[in-house]
């Protein structure tokens, strides 16, 4: 499920509407769920958010995402490489692309990472930075 529609994607992250903007939400919203693993936060009975400002820093994660990607040209399956060649001044930077080979020093693709803003959205709502951690359930009193 995405936590995003298309209504909120579209016009204030991009426009025109993307062909495959609801695959791109979904992948989005997976990519958003990762870097959610350890965060605590109340959810409803279907795992999603209940608080406004959760609710609205995921949406808007999610849009920063897609937005990132149709910059980057990516589609969120990971087939799209950061780069494939540039250069500035006398530096060249070349990584594979489609159908070629990346070495072991590759980045891989954008799909791989949560773009830049969509981090810090999810930041600045405190759901990311927690540690893993364990608890013991109660259990109910004999009464």
């Amino acid at each position: 499920m995405a936590y995003a529609t298309i209504a909120d994607l579209v016009p204030a992250y991009v426009d025109p509407e993307p062909a495959d903007a609801e695959l791109l939400l979904t992948r989005a919203s997976r990519l958003v769920d990762g870097a959610l693993l350890t965060a605590v936060y109340p959810v409803d009975e279907d795992g999603l958010p209940t608080e406004t400002a959760h609710v609205t820093a995921l949406k808007e994660a999610t849009c920063e995402q897609v937005a990132a990607w149709l910059e980057a040209g990516e589609t969120g399956t990971g087939a799209t490489a950061e780069y494939r060649d540039v250069q500035i001044g006398s530096v060249r930077l070349a990584r594979g692309g489609r159908g070629s080979e990346t070495g072991a020093g590759g980045g891989g693709s954008a799909a791989a990472r949560l773009a830049p803003q969509a981090l810090l959205i999810l930041q600045q709502a405190q759901l990311t930075g927690h540690e893993p951690y364990t608890y013991q359930a109660c259990e109910a009193a004999d009464g």
